[in-house]
């Protein structure tokens, strides 16, 4: 059956940012598909919760609270999914962001930092994987964002950053061919805490949801749906791809209002 090819049954995957939003779903979707899964975010409460979830769908959840701004930390999954859980098949590097801000107020460290959070720590928590995921012909899922395709006032350092991760996807499927596939998810805008404030104001949600083709936000879960698709063997001829998963936006779908200079 076509569906088998999305299981994952005994697998093992690492899913960074774990608590909430994008990483909990696709956490979840991984653990509904058959994985056992690690789970990793600041909040110890939060990955309680989304362990709870994994649990319940009869799988194995690891849950690992670490400050995943520093690259060393996120590095250090990788040993604590082979010794916790005994291998390691695939790597969502979920984490990451960036404030919007004016040009003038962006400075070289923040793009320093939006790059170190971004593309710095899905490096090192892929390349400390490394030897599990050539063992088990292993997968990574990156979560880039629109805003590494298309332009818009006040997301210099975090469109830049996301650019510079969904390039290191295609270069790191080259480089780690034909044993580990390596694709990204350039992901549009979804329901998660990053989107609070538009979510509770009516007039900011129409608008956004107007400037979207799909006409409406998107939920965690359609991104949960993408990451289950490239990590699972139905994906087993992608390598080096960036799926759109954003409701078609060609342009921002919320001006922030930036003036010109």
């Amino acid at each position: 059956m076509i569906w088998d090819r999305f299981r994952v049954d005994g697998k093992v995957a690492v899913v960074t940012g774990a608590g909430r939003g994008i990483g909990a779903a696709g956490a979840v979707a991984l653990a509904q598909a058959g994985a056992d899964v690690v789970l990793s975010a600041r909040t110890e409460e939060q990955l309680r919760k989304v362990a709870a979830e994994v649990e319940a769908a009869g799988r194995r959840a690891l849950v690992v609270p670490a400050d995943l701004s520093d690259p060393h930390a996120a590095a250090g999954l990788a040993a604590r999914a082979a010794e916790g859980l005994g291998r390691l098949d695939i790597v969502v590097n979920n984490v990451g962001g960036a404030l919007p801000r004016p040009f003038q107020d962006t400075t070289a460290d923040h793009l320093e930092n939006a790059f170190q959070f971004n593309v710095s720590n899905a490096h090192a928590l892929t390349r400390a994987a490394l030897p599990h995921l050539l063992e088990s012909r292993g997968a990574v899922v990156n979560i880039s964002s629109v805003m590494g395709r298309i332009t818009g006032r006040g997301f210099l350092a975090y469109g830049t950053a996301k650019a510079a991760l969904a390039h290191y996807t295609r270069l790191a499927a080259a480089d780690l061919a034909p044993k580990v596939r390596v694709n990204a998810i350039a992901v549009g805008s979804v329901a998660t805490s990053a989107l609070d404030i538009v979510m509770t104001d009516d007039d900011l949600r129409a608008r956004m949801e107007a400037g979207t083709p799909l006409r409406r936000i998107g939920d965690p879960e359609d991104i949960a749906a993408a990451v289950l698709y490239l990590a699972s063997p139905a994906a087993a001829y992608v390598t080096g791809s960036v799926l759109r998963v954003d409701g078609g936006v060609e342009t921002p779908n919320l001006d922030l209002g930036l003036p010109d200079l």
